[in-house]
């Protein structure tokens, strides 16, 4: 009988693909309030200022200096609205283990902070927004030997999130904010067509896709993660995110070479996107106007 391990998972693009060790880096936004949005990433998420100028603040979790988020302010920012805009749905904070997403949760209860909760079988997570309405999840995975396939699609589910179990494995250790080990997960997109979406992050990027029956959603990844990458059409119909709106500017694929990032650049380039190289990284545009940057670790 042959195991999780023997089967090839997901399907890949038929070109260039990304390489097994590819994960993300950080997500930078833009914010109308640095003031504002300053209390709520330290007192209600946990994180750490690690750095400011006059118009930007960064963000990364206690014992450690990587930088998660990068908040950029402009005045006058529109918040998002409640049916949302093309780009940024939500990006995902993994943290460490299960217990700490407990803490997490029992911090949320205490400071009396709604949040939403779901169970996706390969991972738990916590949904809020930030005070522009930019969307956040919070989450820890499940181990992988727990997940389970449907033949070459990954098995994920949004069921009801089984609090008191996620409380009880606190130890009875309080929130004292995001722990070292705590990265940027995935990130999540809303798109207008899901065929566009599969086009420019799996045929050109070089995403494998992971789970592709889901309603409305394609999600990818790279090395059979259950997904760095989600997009969907849940919000159809709306424009896409401007430069006058709080929104995702850009969020970061961390590649282990310098070659790796050109490789992937140049077959984005070829299937006739837009691509420009800065300071020895790469800028990608999708259809919807959202970028990414493609960063070689050595």
């Amino acid at each position: 009988m042959p195991t999780n391990a023997d089967v090839q998972h997901g399907i890949r693009p038929k070109g260039y693909r990304l390489p097994e060790a590819t994960h993300l880096g950080g997500v930078r936004l833009q914010v109308s309030n640095l003031a504002r949005s300053l209390a709520f990433y330290e007192k209600v998420l946990g994180m750490r200022s690690i750095g400011s100028t006059t118009d930007s603040i960064s963000f990364g979790p206690h014992g450690e200096d990587g930088e998660i988020v990068r908040l950029r302010w402009m005045t006058g920012a529109r918040p998002v609205p409640r049916r949302g805009l093309l780009g940024l749905y939500h990006f995902a904070i993994l943290l460490p283990d299960r217990a700490s997403l407990g803490r997490f949760v029992a911090h949320l209860a205490a400071l009396g902070v709604h949040a939403g909760m779901s169970d996706h079988f390969v991972s738990e997570a916590v949904y809020l927004t930030d005070p522009d309405g930019l969307g956040v999840e919070v989450y820890a995975d499940r181990p992988r030997e727990a997940w389970r396939y449907d033949e070459r699609q990954l098995r994920m589910t949004t069921n009801h999130l089984d609090v008191d179990d996620l409380l009880a494995s606190t130890g009875g250790e309080r929130w004292t904010g995001m722990p070292a080990g705590t990265v940027l997960g995935h990130v999540h997109l809303y798109v207008d067509d899901i065929a566009a979406a599969e086009a420019f992050y799996h045929d050109a990027l070089g995403f494998d896709k992971v789970v592709w029956s889901y309603p409305g959603a394609l999600f990818m990844s790279a090395g059979g993660y259950h997904h760095h990458l989600g997009t969907n059409t849940w919000a159809r119909g709306a424009p896409p995110a401007t430069d006058e709106d709080a929104r995702l500017l850009e969020w970061e694929i961390l590649v282990p070479t310098k070659k790796d990032a050109g490789e992937a650049a140049r077959h984005v380039k070829a299937a006739g996107y837009p691509v420009r190289e800065e300071s020895g990284e790469w800028i990608l545009t999708d259809p919807w106007g959202t970028s990414l940057r493609l960063v070689p670790e050595a």
